[in-house]
């Protein structure tokens, strides 16, 4: 799923192409897609762009006649940006919104249809869509810290709960937690001082670094190659692989569809997390550290 680092260069290209340009036609050959019906989405046709943000995981296009339009991409959706009037792609193409300079085409692979597609009008019925994660780009340490200990959850679960934290996905989390040096699975209210600092410290530059890192590998044109796995992240999608940092092995905990990257001797001290299905059917066989792991 794009996180804070992929929209944001989204809405930078969006910005740089759509801002004062006028909607002309909204295209949507897939109705799933369209989750409101009022106001209608021929109402936002003809309407010119006034901005562009981001809210969480979402893009917001803000139209004249105090529309917006809001796109939530989820795991496989993905934005184009095509010659005026361009094609809808006709297996994965879910809408297409012509401009006189171009064209978005809004695409979703896979057989899941996650993404949705909303027309609302008023900043207060935006707030539908607001789930109070905290920008952590723009907080405090002292903001920061109360909203990990507001509830007791495991690290990975809380970075990743949009109640908590805007924008930051199960990509992120994993690279900030090998950042940060701390284990997945420790719970927030069990963090020390130094701990939190560190935390706080490792999501603000991992996001920062990574927002950097994008809009360069864009240079100026539209993102095209938007995705959770990249050969430069130290652990996220890297189980088997060796961590940059002291060369062991990356491990993993699976479960249902999500799967957690992390090592084991920067992270928690050499013990290898029990992975739910795995460590189940060793039982008594489930190796407890790191170095009690073989390779074949």
């Amino acid at each position: 799923m794009p996180e804070l680092p992929d929209i944001t260069v989204y809405i930078e290209a969006l910005a740089s192409r759509i801002v004062g340009e006028t909607l002309e036609r909204v295209r949507i050959p897939k109705p799933f897609l369209l989750r409101s019906v009022d106001p209608p989405i021929s109402a936002a046709q003809g309407k010119r762009v006034l901005g562009v943000r981001r809210m969480g995981k979402r893009i917001v296009v803000e139209l004249e006649d105090d529309l917006f339009l809001v796109i939530h991409l989820m795991i496989a959706g993905r934005l184009r940006w095509v010659t005026a009037g361009g094609k809808v792609p006709g297996k994965i193409g879910l809408a297409a919104f012509d401009f006189s300079n171009g064209t978005l085409i809004l695409t979703e692979a896979g057989s899941k249809r996650r993404a949705s597609l909303w027309l609302v009008r008023g900043e207060e019925s935006l707030r539908q869509f607001e789930r109070g994660g905290l920008e952590v780009l723009g907080a405090t340490l002292d903001e920061f810290a109360e909203r990990l200990a507001r509830e007791n959850h495991t690290l990975k679960r809380s970075l990743t709960d949009p109640r908590l934290f805007s924008g930051i996905g199960n990509a992120y989390s994993d690279e900030i937690l090998h950042r940060a040096r701390l284990s997945p699975v420790k719970h927030t209210r069990r963090l020390i001082d130094e701990e939190v600092q560190r935390l706080f410290d490792a999501t603000r530059s991992t996001l920062i670094d990574w927002t950097d890192r994008l809009r360069e590998e864009s240079g100026g044109d539209f993102p095209a190659k938007v995705t959770s796995f990249r050969d430069e992240m130290a652990v996220h999608g890297k189980y088997g692989q060796p961590c940059p940092v002291c060369g062991s092995r990356v491990q993993r905990i699976r479960y249902a569809d999500n799967e957690t990257n992390y090592c084991a001797r920067c992270q928690t001290d050499g013990k290898l997390l029990a992975d739910r299905a795995l460590s189940r059917l060793l039982k008594e066989d489930w190796p407890r550290s790191i170095d009690e792991l073989t390779w074949s």
